[in-house]
């Protein structure tokens, strides 16, 4: 009787791995991932080395909206960018202003510095089921500007919600 007891015991302690394994593993492919800012184009809001929580269902349920920080899927690398310009809308770059659709935009996320290094680009207007991104540190980013080029919406793989690494540094990204 002990030993079918130990047995039995057994059988549940592993049914409730597998089953623990099953949930992290439909969590990780269909809820939430993470990945690793690599580079300095989004200083200050994320730094080099920072590893960040990222939500893959919101855009399954919603829209793009601008000033989300995106995870962007390419063949050789991702990229996290922020969401400067949306599907319809004409974006022009002037300096350190940016104007979408002729009306200035301001751009309280990001520093003075990081205004005046924009540069100028456009006016550009974004086809259907595009989106304009950039790096928060615009003098180096590779962005929509010079190099990813507009952004199609099954690119988007996610939506950035925590910063998780260093633990000490904690915090959501938007």
């Amino acid at each position: 009787m002990a030993e079918t007891k130990k047995k039995n015991e057994w059988l549940e302690w592993v049914k409730a791995i597998i089953i623990a394994i099953l949930i992290a593993f439909f969590l990780r492919t269909f809820i939430f991932a993470t990945s690793i800012v690599e580079g300095e184009s989004m200083d200050p809001t994320l730094q080099n080395g920072e590893r960040v929580i990222f939500n893959k269902i919101i855009y399954i349920l919603d829209e793009p909206e601008r000033g989300d920080i995106v995870i962007i899927e390419r063949p050789l690398k991702n990229y996290v960018k922020r969401i400067i310009g949306l599907t319809g809308e004409t974006i022009e770059i002037n300096g350190s202003n940016l104007y979408i659709n002729g009306d200035k935009y301001e751009q309280n996320f990001l520093n003075e510095e990081a205004q005046r290094q924009s540069g100028n680009y456009g006016p550009v207007e974004i086809p259907e089921g595009n989106y304009f991104v950039m790096g928060d540190n615009r003098a180096i980013s590779k962005d929509s500007r010079n190099g990813l080029g507009l952004i199609e919406e099954n690119e988007i793989i996610g939506r950035s919600e925590f910063i998780i690494f260093p633990f000490d540094q904690w915090s959501l990204t938007r």
